[in-house]
């Protein structure tokens, strides 16, 4: 049978004297540089997050101002028909292409192109 002994290491403890002021730790001093530059980096998102709201927010500043407001008619889009059939039926004495603007602004679309089933809205001034 064999034996185990376990030792447990020796811990030195520091005296107070010299070993002692060595390990303290200082206080952190800043001076006036120091706090501006560190005053400048925590206000610089802060500057930069205001001056982005200020230019890309400018446009969407909304009036008290009433807008004219809008008649319409809506048309189902059949199978085979597209905006410029529409407008060559709905307004036959009006170049098609101003037509087909109208009713893009109108309906808010940001190509000519609809798919079957679709309420198209016509301008009254071109009712059918």
């Amino acid at each position: 049978m064999s034996t185990i002994s376990i030792q447990s290491p020796a811990i030195l403890r520091a005296s107070a004297g010299a070993a002692g002021r060595s390990m303290r730790t200082t206080r952190l001093r800043m001076t006036a540089r120091g706090r501006r530059v560190l005053a400048a980096v925590v206000a610089a998102p802060l500057a930069a997050g205001i001056a982005f709201s200020v230019i890309a927010g400018g446009s969407a500043l909304a009036s008290g101002e009433h807008g004219d407001p809008v008649s319409f008619e809506t048309v189902t889009a059949l199978p085979g028909e597209t905006l410029w059939s529409i407008a060559t039926e709905t307004a036959p004495g009006v170049d098609p292409r101003v037509v087909i603007d109208d009713i893009m602004s109108l309906n808010n679309l940001s190509s000519a192109s609809i798919q079957v089933g679709d309420e198209i809205a016509i301008p009254t001034q071109y009712s059918r």
